[in-house]
């Protein structure tokens, strides 16, 4: 008797804590007090705060978490969307049509989240916003100042960033000590002060340099990056330290020693083989179970399979293929993020390392064409505005189309394979776009009609999501398989419906339209194994734990020409 009571009274036991623990979680969702992560960088840029922010993203949803992400910029541009690529790279579109900096692709392929215009404030909105304001008397003829103007309105839009999630990871762009970051940093500060300790959490993301002829790693930059962030008010909870190597615990306990920082707080993420392995390494230096004890939150555990699933295919290819991005941005790799990441996706879904050309569309030569892309497995042109590069990518399409090797073309892509196509199948001369020559005669590409007035830059192109009706019994129905698909669009341009008839007797099909069928949005060519280009950026819908269809299709060819390729030579 007394054996069963016990064996009763641990059973109940079990149940309460269980009840406990989940009922804890329960209580923190339905909680609308939102917690605050906010990351920093410091010494210099590029340490990949995105990639940190977007890994804790990652580890928190794994254990349950409602999480948002948003991207603070201390630029003075309204977006990205007038930046140069080289100087910004690439430019990512959310559903809404908001023009983003590439960070939040990122967050959506880590978090496996849609963001929107609230996800992504730059300074230029900031100070806009409270000068819209003061010319509309709503400071009742106050003196407009940084403090409290500027950073009440940061503070708005990051608590209005928050207010339908459980956690808000913000990450302020730049580097401590900037000039122009400066409010950002203060109205962080602020908000520490106001939701108190336990419901803010600051992360510092650092550089230690090795020197080589010191053979040794430096910490001083991080310690005098600590400083100025100290000096500002904000005393890091969490030190992740960005180097080439593993660092050593006695590097850490120096740095834990100088910048205030208990020991457990100091975690180390080195440079890795693919960026889809921080969220694992963040893991093992407990970075989200220090965040989770500092907010007081329970939550469920995750062994993160599909993420050890992901890297361990990364690693660990049975084949390789040869991908060539034909664009004018490719000294600057970062301009096609999104397209590398989702060609990396699809590598990792079918077991293949992706080895990428990018080639330089003004320095391919006619006679040099052959030399240059016969090698390659398949050929992708992905967007882009101007004519620079033109020829070169034409001449591409071209041997892409004469030779069978898979080609696939991402709005600019399409467009010039239209032009390609018009030239020499459906015998149009001088076939070109009005981007490119308003005054020619046939202009296979032309302006939207709704862009035709339009003289203001940024954000009046064709922005955001959109449906696209599939036409049966086409490659675009078979790599979808549905009739009504949604894409994210960010152009001026679209395929001259005058010329439909001739491109169509020629053999061009069209396979996806705007429901109304007056914008073509997917071309193919049915005697080819892999000749596809769509109006839209699939890329922005791909993420590693699940690539984007059409990619997925481009490389499977890919893959196909490459065994073919391999069996004739």
């Amino acid at each position: 008797m007394y054996s069963m009571c016990s064996i009763l009274f641990c059973y109940i036991i079990a149940v309460l804590l269980i009840l406990k623990k989940f009922g804890n979680i329960i209580s923190m969702k339905c909680n609308n007090k939102t917690k605050f992560i906010f990351v920093t960088g410091g010494v210099v840029s590029s340490l990949g705060k995105g990639i940190v922010s977007a890994s804790i993203g990652a580890l928190l949803k794994s254990r349950g978490l409602n999480i948002s992400v948003l991207k603070l910029d201390p630029y003075l541009n309204i977006d990205p969307g007038t930046m140069n690529p080289f100087q910004h790279g690439e430019v990512f579109v959310t559903d809404d049509g908001a023009e983003t900096d590439l960070d939040l692709g990122h967050y959506e392929r880590y978090i496996s989240v849609k963001l929107n215009c609230l996800n992504s404030k730059s300074a230029g909105q900031i100070y806009l916003n409270v000068l819209e304001k003061e010319r509309q008397g709503k400071y009742l003829g106050e003196t407009v100042q940084v403090i409290p103007h500027i950073t009440d309105e940061i503070k708005n839009s990051i608590y209005l960033a928050g207010e339908k999630c459980n956690i808000l990871i913000c990450e302020v762009g730049g580097t401590v000590g900037d000039i122009e970051s400066l409010p950002f940093i203060e109205a962080i500060r602020q908000i520490r002060q106001k939701e108190g300790i336990k419901s803010v959490f600051f992360i510092h993301v650092s550089y230690l340099p090795y020197i080589d002829t010191a053979g040794e790693v430096k910490t001083k930059p991080t310690q005098h990056s600590v400083k100025a962030l100290l000096g500002l008010g904000i005393q890091p909870d969490l030190l992740l330290l960005r180097s080439k190597n593993k660092i050593s615990n006695e590097i850490k306990s120096k740095i834990s020693l100088f910048c205030n920082v208990p020991l457990t707080a100091v975690a180390n993420c080195p440079d890795l083989a693919t960026i889809y392995e921080a969220p694992l390494i963040l893991r093992n230096e407990h970075v989200d179970q220090l965040i989770l004890e500092h907010l007081n939150i329970e939550s469920i555990d995750s062994d993160l399979a599909e993420w050890k699933n992901v890297v361990w295919k990364f690693k660990h290819p049975k084949k390789k293929i040869n991908i060539g991005i034909v664009g004018k941005y490719v000294n600057f790799t970062e301009s096609y993020k999104s397209v590398n990441e989702a060609l990396i996706h699809a590598g990792i879904h079918l077991n293949t390392r992706i080895i990428f050309h990018y080639i330089d569309a003004e320095n391919i030569k006619n006679e040099e064409i052959e030399k240059n892309l016969k090698i390659l497995d398949g050929i992708l042109v992905p967007g882009g505005f101007g004519e620079r590069g033109i020829n070169g990518k034409i001449a591409s399409v071209k041997f892409a189309r004469e030779n069978l090797i898979p080609y696939f073309g991402i709005c600019l892509g399409l467009q010039i394979a239209v032009i390609e196509f018009s030239i020499n199948c459906a015998h149009i001369i001088n076939a070109t776009s009005e981007e490119f020559d308003p005054k020619a005669k046939n202009l296979v590409i032309h302006y939207i009609k709704n862009q035709q007035k339009i003289t203001r830059k940024g954000g009046t192109m064709r922005l955001g999501s959109y449906p696209c009706a599939i036409m049966e019994n086409t490659m675009a129905y078979d790599i979808y398989r549905q009739k009504l698909i949604f894409e994210r669009h960010r152009h001026r341009y679209e395929i001259n419906n005058d010329y439909r008839d001739k491109l169509v007797s020629a053999g061009l099909i069209f396979s996806g339209f705007s429901p109304d069928k007056n914008l073509i949005e997917i071309i193919e060519l049915k005697e080819h194994p892999f000749f596809l280009a769509c109006q839209f950026h699939p890329e922005f819908l791909s993420n590693p734990l699940n690539p984007h269809p059409i990619f997925k299709r481009f490389i499977k060819e890919s893959i196909n020409h490459n065994e073919k390729r391999q069996l004739i030579y």
